[in-house]
C-alpha cells in the first residue's frame, strides 16, 4: 500500500478524544506512520473540517495536501452521474444536492491519483457507493472503515 486518502470523518474521530472511534482512528494513524504509508488529505476535506474545526488542529506536518484539480473534476462528474442514476436501484443514501460537492469529488481524487490505494473513513454509507463505482466505473481504490480495527483490516496482531 502506497498511500491512503483520509476522509473528513477520520480527522473528526482522530481529533476528538471523546469519540467512540477515537482509539481506532489513532491506531490507524499510528499504523500508517509506522508503515510509511503516505496519508493524504484533500482540500475538500480541509474545507469540510473547517466548518466546525480549525485547520491548525489538523496534523498537516504528517499529511500530503491534495488540491482538487481539472482531472479530478472530470472523474467526479462521471462518478456523480453513476451514483445519481443508481441511487434508487442500489438503495444509496444520497441526496443530489450534496452529491457533487463532497463524496464524489473525494472518490474521484482517490481513483485518479495512481498512488492512492484506499479511502479511509468512518462513514459506512460510502461502502455501497464505492462498490457501485468499482463495478460501474472501474474505480481502483478500496474502502477502509475505521470501525474495524486496523489489526483486523491489515492482519496484524498489534
Amino acid at each position: 500500500m502506497n498511500s491512503v486518502l483520509l476522509d473528513t470523518s477520520f480527522f473528526i474521530r482522530l481529533l476528538n478524544h471523546q469519540d467512540r472511534l477515537h482509539e481506532n482512528a489513532r491506531a490507524y494513524y499510528k499504523f500508517f506512520l509506522e508503515e510509511g504509508i503516505e496519508m493524504i488529505i484533500s482540500t475538500i476535506s480541509i474545507a469540510e473540517f473547517c466548518v466546525k474545526g480549525d485547520v491548525t488542529d489538523l496534523p498537516l506536518r504528517t499529511l500530503k495536501v491534495l488540491p482538487f484539480n481539472y482531472n479530478h473534476a472530470q472523474r467526479a462528474g462521471e462518478f456523480a452521474r453513476i451514483i445519481y442514476e443508481n441511487r434508487a436501484k442500489h438503495n444509496l443514501d444520497i441526496h443530489p444536492r450534496v452529491l457533487i460537492p463532497n463524496d464524489s469529488k473525494l472518490f474521484a481524487q482517490a481513483d485518479y491519483e495512481n498512488t492512492i490505494n484506499a479511502f479511509v473513513t468512518s462513514d459506512e454509507r460510502t461502502q455501497s457507493t464505492i462498490e457501485l463505482l468499482k463495478t460501474s466505473a472501474h474505480a481502483q481504490f478500496t474502502y477502509i472503515d475505521i470501525k474495524v480495527p486496523y489489526s483486523q483490516t491489515f492482519g496484524k496482531l498489534f
